[in-house]
């Protein structure tokens, strides 16, 4: 199943089955219990989608939203794929890396990303990116998957030069709408096994980054045992695992986004998370 969040014609925002190019608004039945697909999650109620009933509209006459909309948590993972560690001459790190995005600086698919005023130095950051179903503490390495509601696309956009001011990523992390996520969370069954999806992020439809998600130095399972040692993990809660090889700022030369540039992060099984960009005004 493919579930989606989005804003319906009239301005109610709901969630609903992306079927093709429709989606099956489940909200209209269930959004007087669950008004959101994180409320959803945190009831345990996922399997209600699947029988829904709702009107179904063109995804065209919906705005998308981010797939959870306010999450609680967006916890952001740095240098996982064997192939960026080594593209960025460092050494594979002794545990993960992780830093957070707050909710504002992440659009929905279709929404455009904004390059701040302040730099012009604006990267794409294809991720593959899992969503929390069941909360947990100490998840054992060995459940991990138990408490996973499905995966969705994720662009980590990145501020490179803020992003170096200092040894924290945060800066550069979190401008205002430089991120997105979506189209759609795809429940395990669905996707089957999460190592092997491909996953490809274009510019102006030219492929920059292509990569198997199975190139991961952390796999899902060590990163909910380990972001779990730290941190309780909620339902709706996002985990991105990081970004292969091809990002803009490790170019020859660099290539960064610009107004007018189209963004696109596919991911077989999940879809294509397409973002225009602006300039902030």
């Amino acid at each position: 199943m493919k579930i989606s969040s989005y804003v319906l014609p009239g301005g109610t925002e709901s969630y609903g089955r992306l079927e093709g190019d429709t989606v099956v608004d489940a909200g209209t039945t269930l959004r007087g219990t669950y008004p959101d697909l994180r409320a959803l999650l945190a009831g345990d109620a996922i399997h209600r989608l699947a029988s829904a009933d709702g009107p179904s509209l063109p995804v065209s006459d919906v705005t998308m939203l981010p797939t959870i909309p306010k999450p609680d948590k967006i916890v952001c993972i740095g240098l996982n794929y064997l192939g960026h560690i080594k593209e960025t001459g460092r050494d594979r790190p002794e545990y993960p890396s992780i830093f957070t995005r707050y909710p504002s600086s992440v659009v929905g698919h279709g929404a455009p990303l904004v390059r701040p005023k302040v730099s012009q130095n604006f990267d794409f950051e294809g991720e593959f990116t899992v969503v929390i179903g069941k909360p947990g503490r100490h998840i054992a390495r060995d459940r991990a998957y138990d408490h996973v509601a499905g995966y969705t696309c994720f662009n980590d956009g990145s501020i490179r030069d803020y992003q170096r001011h200092t040894t924290q990523f945060w800066g550069g992390k979190n401008f205002w709408q430089s991120g997105s996520m979506g189209p759609c969370l795809v429940t395990p069954d669905e996707l089957g096994d999460p190592t092997e999806p491909r996953m490809v992020t274009r510019l102006n439809g030219e492929i920059m980054q292509d990569t198997s998600v199975g190139d991961l130095a952390f796999d899902i399972p060590d990163l909910i045992a380990y972001v779990s040692t730290i941190i309780d993990l909620a339902p709706g809660d996002i985990i991105a695992t990081g970004t292969p090889s091809g990002v803009g700022n490790f170019r020859d030369p660099k290539v960064f986004m610009k107004p007018g540039d189209t963004i696109e992060v596919e991911i077989d099984g999940i879809g294509t998370l397409s973002n225009p960009i602006i300039d902030e005004t």
